[in-house]
C-alpha cells in the first residue's frame, strides 16, 4: 500500500509539472513567441522568397559565392569574414571590418547571418527588403567588400564552372552572370541557415528541454515584456522599434548611428545571442547580463534586478541552436581572365 500511494504521488506530481510546463507554453504562445517548426515543408514555406524559390543549384552556388573572397576587390574579403559560420555567424568584433583594414564608419556591429531568413528587413536601419537585396550590399560597400559591380562581373564570369551554373539556374537570361543574381543565390544559401534550439523543442511538447533555470528565466522574459519587441519565429526581427525609447542608451556615443529616417532601428533576433557578443548595433557591451538590463532600462523603464537579468540569459541560452551542416567547398581555380586582386 505504501508503495502504491508513493507511486501514486509521484504521477501526481509529474502530472503537475506537465501542466506547469504546458502552461508556460501557452503563455509564450499568446506573447508572440513562435517555435521553429518540426515540418521541413512548413519551414520552407516560411523561409523561402516566392521570387527566388530555392532550389539545390541556388544552394550549391550560393554556398560557393559566400566563401569566396574573390568577390571582394582585394580577392581576401568573403561574406564569411563578417558573417563566420564557426562563430555564430557573427565576426565577434565591435565593429566591422573591411577593405583595406577600414572600420565601419558609423562603428556598426556585424548581425548574424543565422536565421536571417526571419528579419522583416535587413539591415540595422532596415533598408533592404529581402536576403536576396541584402546580399549584393556589401560586395559592393566601399568600407566592406569594395567592389565596383562591373569587376564583380568580370571576375565570376571568368570562371567557367560559375558560368556554367549561372546558366543552369537562370536559363531564360542571356547574360546571367549579374549582380542581381549573385545576391539571389547568395540569399537563397542564407536562407537556410536555421538552428531550431531546446526553445523550440520545448514549444514543441518536450517539457524537459529547458531547465527549471530556464524555465523561470522565460517566464519572467516574458513578465517583464521583453516579448513586446522580441518575439516571433526568430525572438525579434519581426519589426522595427525606437531605440532608445524610455532612457537614454548609455553607450550612444559609440559611432554615429541613429536608426533609419524616422529613428527605427530593426529588432535583433535573440537567437544564438549567447554566441554573437558584442552586443548593441555599436557592439559596445560584451556582456550578456549588463546588455539585459541595459534593455530593460532604455525600452521598459524598468530596473532589472541581478537575479531578474540572470534569469532571462539563462532562457538566452536555451536559444542557442544545431547549426545546419555546411561545409567549406572547394573553389573553382583562377584562370588566365580572371583580374587580378586589387589593394587600391
Amino acid at each position: 500500500m505504501k508503495l502504491l500511494k508513493g507511486a501514486a504521488l509521484i504521477l501526481v506530481g509529474l502530472g503537475t509539472h506537465a501542466l506547469a510546463a504546458e502552461d508556460l507554453v501557452k503563455k509564450a504562445a499568446d506573447a508572440g513567441l513562435k517555435p521553429i517548426s518540426q515540418k521541413h515543408a512548413e519551414l520552407l514555406k516560411l523561409i523561402d522568397n516566392p521570387d527566388n524559390p530555392i532550389t539545390k543549384d541556388k544552394l550549391e552556388l550560393g554556398n560557393k559565392l559566400y566563401f569566396d573572397p574573390r568577390l571582394s576587390k582585394s580577392s581576401l574579403i568573403s561574406c564569411n569574414t563578417c558573417h563566420n559560420l564557426a562563430l555564430g555567424g557573427v565576426d565577434g568584433i565591435p565593429t566591422a571590418i573591411g577593405h583595406r583594414w577600414e572600420h565601419n564608419p558609423h562603428h556598426l556591429n556585424s548581425p548574424t547571418v543565422y536565421n536571417s531568413a526571419f528579419n522583416v528587413k535587413q539591415f540595422w536601419d532596415g533598408r533592404s527588403p529581402d536576403l536576396e537585396d541584402q546580399a549584393t550590399g556589401p560586395i559592393e560597400a566601399g568600407p566592406e567588400m569594395a567592389m565596383p559591380t562591373g569587376l564583380a562581373i568580370e571576375r565570376i564570369s571568368s570562371l567557367p564552372e560559375y558560368v556554367d551554373s549561372f546558366r543552369r539556374i537562370f536559363p531564360d537570361q542571356q547574360d546571367p552572370v549579374t549582380l542581381k543574381n549573385i545576391g539571389k543565390v547568395i540569399g537563397a544559401f542564407e536562407r537556410m541557415l536555421v538552428t531550431p534550439s531546446r526553445f523550440d523543442a520545448f514549444m514543441h511538447g518536450h517539457n524537459e528541454a529547458l531547465t527549471a533555470k530556464e524555465k523561470e528565466g522565460l517566464k519572467t522574459f516574458i513578465d517583464k515584456g521583453c516579448t513586446s519587441c522580441h518575439n516571433g519565429v526568430g525572438i525579434g526581427g519581426a519589426s522595427m522599434q525606437k531605440f532608445p525609447t524610455v532612457k537614454p542608451y548609455k553607450y550612444a556615443d559609440l559611432g554615429d548611428f541613429k536608426g533609419d529616417a524616422d529613428g527605427m532601428v530593426k529588432v535583433p533576433l535573440l537567437r544564438n545571442i549567447a554566441e554573437t557578443a558584442p552586443y548593441f548595433h555599436n557592439g559596445a557591451v560584451w556582456d550578456l547580463n549588463e546588455a539585459v538590463k541595459i534593455m530593460g532600462e532604455t525600452q521598459l523603464g524598468i530596473t532589472l534586478t541581478d537575479q531578474e537579468a540572470n534569469s532571462i540569459v539563462a532562457f538566452l541560452h536555451s536559444l542557442t541552436g544545431k547549426k545546419p551542416d555546411v561545409h567549406y567547398p572547394m573553389l573553382p581555380a583562377s584562370t588566365e581572365k580572371t583580374p587580378k586582386p586589387q589593394d587600391d
